[in-house]
């Protein structure tokens, strides 16, 4: 699975793409990463699992940690790449191979004006717990030190500072048993869960501005769970809501909110990450913005930005690619943004 890194990004790209590395399946990519990155004698390459992470050790005082994942989602007919104009198609192309084939070609990076840290890692478009960065911040907290974080996740080039946090919970209503011919002498818990509805339906989300950049909250329902028998009356129907909060709250803050909207209904919590804090006013977080140009802006979903905030490191997103084509069977990126995020990225570094 050999990788020249001497090709040009976009054609890069394409070898990256067609090297097939689903969540759980990313051995080949990162062996074919881990053979073109060992010989190169000004980084240090470390290995643990699928997950590679390589570092310069120039003595700069600032060290800059960029960072991309490996696994896509499945295959959807996509595969191997095409090229259709400027446009690349294949599965990972936007999401975020682009965004990898710049990391590796800065990686050629012999005497940049930071100390780099590069970091490839491997599950990240599955569950939490199975994610490669997760692991390397429990067992290799040090592999990942540095001053400022670039996520290589598709953002059309810009800059998406921060992330906004995530939990589930889950909005339980009670009721009575009771058999269906005698509904009269139950309570019927899927009935109850009207007000439940009323107040995902008329809830107004917030659209705090943090630290300069305006994020939009979301609280929705994903979910209804309830029913025994055909012929029973039910006496528990469980609503599961997602809520999308703004950087400026905590998980703890967050669920506090939701158990006060839901006053008088039980309300578990089920799972929640942190979000991010944009860290834009940071010096070197500072000089990227103007290296990379436009206006910087919210990012509203949860990326792993926020892994680098809880090791306390300002970090944003910012890599080649339509993040609303992500995930798609039509997924494609620009080979002129990819290599213009490469020429960015070169002119911030060198």
């Amino acid at each position: 699975m050999w990788l020249d890194l001497a090709q040009d990004v976009g054609t890069l790209t394409a070898r990256l793409v067609d090297i097939e590395s689903v969540s759980g399946g990313e051995k080949a990519l990162a062996d074919a990463i881990e053979e073109a990155l060992t010989p190169l004698s000004h980084l240090t390459v470390d290995r643990a699992g699928e997950n590679i992470v390589a570092r310069t050790n120039l003595g700069r005082p600032e060290r800059v940690v960029i960072a991309g994942h490996l696994d896509t989602v499945p295959i959807a007919g996509n595969l191997p790449s095409r090229v259709e104009g400027d446009l690349l198609y294949g599965c990972g192309t936007s999401d975020m191979k682009s965004g990898v084939a710049v990391q590796l070609k800065l990686c050629l990076l012999e005497n940049p004006n930071r100390d780099l840290t590069f970091v490839f890692y491997e599950c990240e478009e599955i569950e939490a717990e199975r994610s490669g960065l997760l692991r390397l911040t429990r067992d290799h907290p040090d592999w990942l030190a540095g001053d400022f974080a670039v996520v290589m996740e598709p953002t059309d080039g810009l800059i998406e500072g921060g992330c906004q946090g995530t939990l589930r919970a889950e909005i339980v209503a009670r009721g009575a048993r009771a058999h269906s011919a005698r509904s009269w002498e139950g309570v019927n818990a899927i009935h109850g869960i009207k007000p439940i509805i009323d107040i995902l339906s008329a809830y107004e989300p917030r659209r705090p501005v943090v630290d300069g950049l305006r994020y939009h909250e979301g609280l929705n329902a994903i979910a209804v769970r309830g029913g025994v028998a055909g012929n029973v009356i039910p006496d528990e129907c469980v609503v599961s809501v997602n809520y999308r909060f703004a950087p400026d709250l905590t998980v703890e803050e967050a669920f506090d909110h939701v158990r006060e909207l839901f006053d008088g209904f039980e309300v578990r919590l089920m799972d929640g990450a942190p979000g991010a804090r944009p860290g834009l006013t940071h010096p070197v977080a500072a000089a990227f913005a103007e290296a990379i140009g436009g206006t910087p802006r919210a990012k509203l979903g949860w990326t792993d930005v926020a892994r680098f905030s809880a090791l306390g490191m300002p970090a944003v997103n910012c890599g080649p690619g339509n993040p609303n084509l992500a995930h798609t069977a039509g997924e494609n990126v620009s080979l002129a943004m990819i290599a213009e995020t490469e020429r960015r990225l070169l002119a911030w570094l060198s």
